[in-house]
């Protein structure tokens, strides 16, 4: 019997130390030519648009508008909490909030400046006061600037379902 409860021990850590940032498997053609990581549903970088082109549809987007999508653009931001949520570049210092689809994932912390390929759901929001201080928190913004932010915030948003990260 002491022995069943030793092997069960370590059946449950086992299972329960799962790497949550493990990229899943890469695409065939994502690995032979662009070398990217994968996380969430598994997607190909091809047929992605590209930040520039992602702007402009997202200043065409009213509030209640959504749009299905892929593009590509660096990353500038990270939550250095878990993972959860990033920020990309698009352009003119124009960033879009990206948060993964039923918290279903998350991506490495450390991919500041690194090209990701996104796909999802892109739409326009009003982030609160209390979202942006949230987010300003997870990034390491200090209590002075977090203070700092007082009004809601028009964003451009986007729920991704799958991501790929350039190696």
């Amino acid at each position: 019997m002491k022995s069943f409860n030793i092997l069960l021990v370590f059946l449950v850590l086992l299972v329960g130390c799962k790497n949550k940032h493990k990229p899943s498997e890469v695409s065939e053609n994502a690995q032979s030519e662009r070398n990217f990581a994968s996380f969430g549903k598994l997607i190909d970088y091809k047929g992605a648009i590209g930040s520039e082109v992602m702007l402009d549809q997202f200043q065409s987007l009213r509030k209640a508008d959504t749009l299905e999508t892929k593009f590509s653009a660096i990353v500038t931001d990270v939550c250095k909490s878990k993972g959860c949520w990033m920020k990309l570049n698009l352009k003119n210092g124009e960033e879009v909030m990206v948060k993964f689809k039923d918290y279903g994932f998350f991506v490495p912390m450390d991919i500041e400046g690194r090209e990701v390929v996104v796909n999802g759901i892109a739409f326009v929001d009003n982030m609160s006061v209390e979202d942006q201080r949230h987010y300003a928190k997870d990034a390491g913004e200090s209590p002075e600037d977090i203070k700092q932010i007082k009004l809601p915030k028009k964003t451009f948003e986007f729920e991704a379902d799958g991501v790929l990260i350039g190696q």
